[in-house]
C-alpha cells in the first residue's frame, strides 16, 4: 500500500489500497472508468496542496494526475493557452510572465497543479482564475463522456465551482486561458501588493516585478513551499473569508463594532477569516500538540515538525472554528478537500 502523505504538502494520510500515475489524459479517463465501472471507490490527487486525508487513508484507488503539455495560440490580442491538467501550476505562470502573457501574474507561487485551479477558483493577491480561464476539458463521470466547459458553464465563484460543488462528478482533464499579450501586469486589485510596487490600486507594473513582489510577500506569510520553512507545512488558507448576509453582518458589527470588512454587491460583506481567528484569541504560532497556526499567517495550520496526524490537526480546525463562532457568531468553512475526515459540527 502506498502511503498519502509524502504526496501532501501537509504530509498527513494514511495508505491508499491502490495507487496509480496517470501521465496522459486518456490513462486518466481509462483508469477513472474502469474503477466507476467496478464500483471502486476513487481519489484524484493532483499536487496534494489543499486537501487534508485522514490517518486511515484511502479504501479505494488514488489516482496521481501527472499528465504534461501545453498548446499555445493567438487569438488577436490574447494567447490561448490549453495546459494539461498534471502541469505544475507556478511554471505556467513563470512562463507568462518570460513570453509576455498578463493575466494569472498576481498568482504566482501558488502551489499545486494546473488541473486544481478551476475547482477551487483559485485566487490570490487580486486576481483569481475565472477572470482568465475560456474552457475546462473534463471527464464527466456522469455521463461517462468527456466535455468542455466554457466559463459560464463552470459557475464560478469565490473559491467555489460546479467541479467543488460535486467534487464525485468531473475529472478535470485539461484548462485552457485567455491571457491579454501584454509586459504589463493586469490593474492591480489588492492595495498590500500596489503599495509594495509603489504603485496605486488599478495601475499597472512589469510581468516580472509584480511575480517578484507577488513571491516575496508570499514567502513572508508562510506560503511558497519551501523544506526548510516548517511554515510551509500547510495546506495554504484553510479557512475561506466568510461572506455575510447583510443581516449576520449586522448581527457582526453589534459583536464587533468597526470590524474589517469588504462590501460586496447585493448587500453582501466579505469579512477576514484572520482577523475573526486572531481576535478570538488564536493568534500567530498558537499550538495544539504537535500542529500549529503558522508564525507567519494566521490562516494557515501547519505540521511543522511533521510527526502530526491528520486528527490532530483537524482537533485544531475545530478548536479554532468554534471558538469564532462562540465569540462572533459567524461559522468559519474550510477551504481544503477533506478526505475520509470531517469537521463535525
Amino acid at each position: 500500500m502506498e502511503m498519502l502523505a509524502p504526496y501532501t504538502t501537509l504530509r498527513l494520510g494514511g495508505p491508499a489500497r491502490d495507487f496509480a500515475e496517470a501521465t496522459s489524459a486518456e490513462q486518466l479517463v481509462s483508469l477513472i472508468a474502469e474503477a466507476d465501472m467496478n464500483g471502486t471507490p476513487t481519489l484524484v490527487l493532483g499536487g496534494g496542496s489543499n486537501v487534508v486525508v485522514s490517518d486511515d487513508g484511502f479504501d479505494g484507488l488514488v489516482v496521481k494526475v501527472a499528465t504534461e503539455g501545453v498548446a499555445v495560440s493567438r487569438d488577436g490580442e490574447q494567447v490561448v493557452v490549453t495546459v494539461e491538467a498534471g502541469e505544475d501550476w507556478d511554471r505556467l505562470v513563470l512562463r507568462a510572465v518570460g513570453e509576455g502573457w498578463s493575466g494569472i501574474e498576481c498568482m504566482s507561487g501558488v502551489p499545486g497543479l494546473v488541473g486544481s485551479t478551476p475547482i477551487q477558483n483559485v485566487g490570490a493577491y487580486g486576481q483569481e482564475v475565472a477572470q482568465t480561464i475560456r474552457c475546462v476539458r473534463a471527464y464527466d463521470r456522469r455521463t461517462r463522456h468527456v466535455v468542455d466547459l466554457e466559463a459560464r458553464q463552470c459557475g464560478f465563484s469565490y473559491r467555489d465551482s460546479v467541479f467543488k460543488r460535486d467534487l464525485s462528478r468531473y475529472v478535470v482533464l485539461a484548462v485552457t486561458y485567455a491571457l491579454d499579450l501584454s509586459e504589463s501586469s493586469g490593474p492591480l486589485a489588492y492595495e498590500e501588493l500596489a503599495r509594495g510596487l509603489g504603485a496605486e490600486p488599478g495601475g499597472r507594473v512589469p510581468l516580472d516585478r509584480a511575480r517578484a513582489a507577488v513571491l516575496e510577500l508570499r514567502r513572508g506569510k508562510g506560503m511558497v513551499l519551501d523544506p526548510d520553512d516548517p511554515d510551509t507545512r500547510s495546506a495554504g488558507s484553510f479557512f475561506t473569508n466568510p461572506v455575510l448576509t447583510s443581516e449576520q453582518a449586522k448581527e457582526l458589527a453589534v459583536r464587533a463594532p468597526g470590524h474589517p470588512r469588504w462590501e460586496l454587491p447585493g448587500g453582501l460583506v466579505k469579512v477576514p477569516a484572520a482577523w475573526l481567528i486572531e481576535q478570538a484569541g488564536y493568534p500567530k504560532g498558537y499550538e495544539r500538540g504537535p500542529v500549529r497556526i503558522s508564525t507567519k499567517h494566521t490562516l494557515a495550520l501547519t505540521n511543522p515538525t511533521g510527526g502530526a496526524t491528520a486528527a490532530d490537526l483537524l482537533a485544531l480546525a475545530r478548536e479554532v472554528r468554534d471558538g469564532v463562532r462562540e465569540k462572533f457568531g459567524v461559522l468559519l468553512v474550510n477551504e481544503p478537500v477533506l478526505v475520509g475526515c470531517v469537521l463535525g459540527e
